[in-house]
């Protein structure tokens, strides 16, 4: 591999030149405009990191603790689907690369391999948790074995996607006809290529997933079938932060679906300080979208998220290399992180606080959180 890899924009250049367009396409952009799809990364520029000076910071401990276990720091896998698309090893090379990396995996519904085969991958390497993506499916019955399948192959928890009722509206998606090439079904829908080939992109999603979804069905239901952490994706205000609390719901993603489903929707990173505000620590507040650098990491952190996912750039770290490429954008984005909390002073996670960061005003002047 190139050593001219020296950041998360080299290794998505690197990606784009060599995925074919339609694919690109599929994994590079988001709803309608786009608009929440750039947010979502430029909204982490206006925050300034305030260093603190003469700090001993020659032992720094990245670690944070999830799921059980400690993982090497606050940053994992987000389920992204399809990734056999940027690699032929898909998920199963994501899975290798967490597990040598130190960090956990979560794996979509729409992965192109069973759960099954994507645990097992990185518990062949290491020690690493993986956790299911879930969508409210019309087919309860089909939806109950996605859960028991997950927890059988040793998932930790259920990311319960709560933004998706339909599917966003994605032109490029539109204008290329999108579909999965022949070959490639989608084993946890147990859906075979042919049935996946007879419909559009948009109608097979429409035909699966419930509109009809609700706190009321979803969560209760969900605990009735499964021991399994439940988690909830896609979240954006304080008021469904308050909700998952009333739920009983173990922790919430603030995420936006990287800007491919309603456009136009906060920056996640924007989103985070309110939500964590009122969780007051009664439920655990993740985030992922537009995460680009350790820099971002640390932000997120200092604004209130206990780790991070990242989505995009497995996709581009398995289309550049496979394993060996994702593990080149968790050790980028690793050295960036632990050089950052140096730099400001902290040696444990546990540091990082809002009295690190400023934020640009408008008029000029920082103003400090």
């Amino acid at each position: 591999m190139s050593n001219k890899i020296l950041n998360i924009a080299d290794l998505q250049e690197s990606a784009s030149n060599s995925l074919p367009v339609s694919v690109r396409d599929f994994f590079n952009s988001g709803a309608t405009n786009q608009v929440t799809l750039h947010d979502n990364y430029t909204a982490y520029g206006k925050y300034r990191l305030l260093p603190r000076v003469l700090k001993d910071v020659s032992k720094v401990n990245t670690s944070i603790s999830l799921f059980g276990r400690d993982i090497l720091f606050p940053l994992c896998a987000s389920p992204a689907g399809l990734q056999v698309l940027a690699h032929p090893d898909g998920e199963l090379a994501t899975s290798r690369a967490c597990a040598k990396t130190g960090v956990n995996m979560g794996v979509s519904s729409y992965t192109g391999n069973p759960v099954e085969q994507i645990t097992e991958a990185g518990n062949e390497v290491g020690p690493i948790n993986h956790v299911m993506q879930l969508y409210s499916m019309n087919d309860k019955a089909k939806q109950e074995r996605i859960v028991r399948r997950a927890e059988a192959a040793g998932c930790k928890a259920i990311f319960l996607t709560a933004d998706s009722p339909v599917l966003g509206v994605r032109w490029n998606e539109w204008r290329s006809g999108f579909k999965p090439p022949p070959g490639i079904g989608y084993p946890m829908y147990e859906k075979t290529s042919d049935e996946i080939q007879a419909q559009s992109h948009d109608d097979g999603f429409t035909s699966t997933n419930s509109d009809s979804h609700s706190w009321a069905t979803e969560i209760p239901w969900l605990r009735s079938i499964t021991k399994m952490e439940v988690w909830i994706k896609g979240v954006l205000t304080p008021e469904d932060v308050e909700t998952a609390v009333e739920y009983g719901c173990d922790g919430v993603i603030i995420s936006n679906h990287g800007g491919r489903q309603l456009d136009e929707t906060p920056a996640t990173i924007d989103a985070l300080p309110a939500c964590a505000k009122v969780a007051r620590g009664r439920i655990r507040i993740h985030i992922d979208g537009g995460i680009r650098s350790g820099a971002d990491i640390f932000k997120a952190l200092a604004l209130g998220a206990e780790c991070c996912w990242v989505g995009r750039p497995v996709l581009w770290g398995l289309a550049h290399g496979g394993q060996q490429g994702v593990e080149l954008m968790f050790k980028i984005l690793y050295d960036d992180f632990k050089r950052c909390m140096q730099l400001t002073g902290c040696k444990s996670v546990s540091e990082i606080r809002p009295e690190l960061l400023a934020i640009v005003n408008a008029h000029g002047p920082l103003a400090r959180l």
